[in-house]
């Protein structure tokens, strides 16, 4: 399984640090606040810092998705998101342009049905599927149960992600549910020592 650092809330000179401290991460987040606040400038200012995996930008696109996505993977994105309860042709496009760079798409799932999910689940084969508990609303308990279930409700799709308040006691249980990626925010940049925190987390990945 791997381990996704997001680093979110922050100045961009704090995350420029945060960017060296988490090189070893599986994939490092520029998180949704970093997009807002400084645009294409959160990537062109820390995309060669050297790092071990990918680097996501948390976009949230729902609209203007071939725009969207076309800028981000020319300033160096390898993943980027977009939101499922868009529109269909957003979705569709914003996959095209992703399979076209050779790069990832990250559908997020936050605030859509069953219906919709089902919907949408064949279609991207490539594309990571990323259940989304909202922060606003608390955190869930028995979040590996909820992986197994979804997993087990959309068998067509095969790359699972998941973010709202992971902590690292829910990793193992989280990995043997199939999850691939486990979306940590605050657990490790929260932390005294964010890169020891991402060690252990990694570790228990493993």
């Amino acid at each position: 399984m791997k381990i996704q650092a997001a680093i979110d809330l922050v100045p961009l000179e704090k995350a420029v640090m945060l960017i060296e401290e988490l090189a070893a991460a599986d994939i490092i987040e520029l998180g949704t606040s970093l997009s807002k606040d400084f645009g294409l400038a959160c990537l062109v200012q820390t995309r060669g810092i050297p790092r071990a995996g990918q680097l996501l930008v948390d976009i949230k696109t729902i609209d203007e998705g071939e725009y969207e996505f076309r800028r981000y993977f020319e300033a160096g994105a390898d993943i980027l998101t977009v939101m499922g309860a868009g529109a269909k042709a957003t979705l569709d496009v914003c996959y095209q342009v992703a399979e076209e760079f050779g790069k990832e798409m990250l559908i997020d799932l936050l605030e859509c049905s069953e219906e919709r999910i089902a919907n949408i689940a064949g279609a991207y084969p490539n594309a990571i599927y990323a259940m989304h508990f909202a922060k606003d609303a608390g955190r869930v308990a028995d979040v590996a149960g909820q992986v197994a279930a979804f997993r087990q409700q959309f068998p067509e799709i095969q790359r699972v992600a998941l973010a709202g308040g992971l902590q690292l006691a829910d990793i193992p249980a989280l990995k043997a549910a199939g999850l691939e990626i486990a979306i940590v925010g605050s657990g490790i940049t929260g932390a005294e020592d964010p890169a020891q925190a991402l060690q252990n987390f990694m570790e228990e990945a493993q």
